[in-house]
């Protein structure tokens, strides 16, 4: 009977012993879950807002690299008046030339053209608005031309809030 209530005891406490350890490791691998996912949440944080700050690192070195370029290219431009005679009558005609450069190095041909001009007329202000590449409504001079209106748009859209 004696070593039957031993043995009764020894299973008893071992079973104890297994619960009150088994309880013990479940408290120590929660404790080690929510640690990891707490650092798991923040490595996702840290990873989106370097994928931000990338995207934004981008954006800005795109946007320079575009401004450099368009810092680069420049519009030549020369008119002249040319006269035609036939018989008695005599025409003054304004040709325009213009071509597009990158740096030195020409973009287009020569690009002509020519209109009527009449006695008193300001010759040098009527090449500008003849021009076709650079034209007041490209550089925002006229603000209610269709151009003028997209560029603005683009540009509010394009810019980081």
């Amino acid at each position: 009977m004696f070593v039957a209530w031993s043995l009764l005891c020894v299973c008893f406490s071992s079973g104890l012993v297994y619960f009150i350890m088994r309880s013990h490791m479940d408290l120590k691998l929660g404790k080690q879950r929510e640690e990891m996912a707490s650092l798991q949440a923040t490595l996702v944080a840290r990873k989106e807002a370097m994928e931000d700050a990338l995207k934004n690192v981008e954006e800005t070195v795109r946007r320079k690299a575009m401004d450099e370029f368009l810092a680069d290219i420049r519009v030549e431009e020369r008119h002249y008046t040319r006269e035609h005679k036939i018989l008695f009558l005599s025409r003054k005609m304004l040709v325009r030339q213009e071509r597009i450069f990158f740096r030195n190095i020409p973009l287009s041909n020569w690009v002509e053209q020519e209109m009527p001009v009449e006695e008193g007329v300001d010759t040098d202000k009527l090449a500008q608005t003849m021009s076709v590449f650079a034209n007041a409504a490209l550089f925002g001079d006229v603000a209610d031309s269709p151009i003028h209106k997209l560029l603005v748009n683009e540009t509010t859209r394009l810019l980081p809030r």
